[in-house]
């Protein structure tokens, strides 16, 4: 894999996490302590801080840039957990489970690319992909499939979520 193929990785990886803060802040702003999601999406929300601290080490050792796209995501991210929080605990359950089903894919093919290539990416993509299955697990437990309009609402933040990954890889 080369060096701009890992840079992109790292570009992207790091966009995400970085989206998922803003997407639980934004969750949070509106729920508050007011629902027994709320001690869940503050534990998720802490993992998902330490794994943006961590990719941003990687962007800064490695001397990549991060997304240009980091504005616009600080503000759809949190628009979409306020969003999603505003429709429901369920809604906002729903949009982590999205989000982390196709993080989930993600994660799993850039494992797939990198191989053996750069053992400290891999492991801690690999580490990330397993707290967000767990995530996922977590948010269908919680009730996410009983949102209003789930199958809809899931289907249209994965395509979001699949487009900002791609946004995110070239910009």
């Amino acid at each position: 894999m080369s060096r701009a193929d890992r840079s992109s990785m790292l570009r992207v990886d790091q966009a995400g996490e970085f989206g998922a803060t803003r997407i639980y802040a934004g969750q949070l702003a509106v729920l508050g302590d007011r629902h027994p999601s709320s001690a869940e999406i503050r534990h998720m929300a802490a993992q998902e801080r330490d794994h943006l601290a961590r990719f941003n080490a990687l962007l800064a050792e490695r001397g990549v840039r991060p997304t240009a796209l980091q504005p616009f995501w600080q503000v759809a991210g949190f628009a979409l957990g306020a969003a999603t929080a505003l429709i429901g605990p369920e809604a906002a359950m729903a949009c982590t489970a999205a989000i982390e089903t196709e993080i989930d894919l993600h994660y799993t093919q850039q494992l797939e690319e990198l191989g053996d290539d750069d053992p400290e990416l891999g492991a801690a993509i690999r580490e990330f992909r397993d707290d967000e299955r767990e995530h996922r697990d977590k948010a269908l437990a919680a009730g996410a499939e009983r949102a209003p309009a789930y199958p809809l609402l899931s289907a249209a933040i994965r395509l979001g979520c699949r487009a900002a990954i791609r946004l995110s890889e070239r910009f």
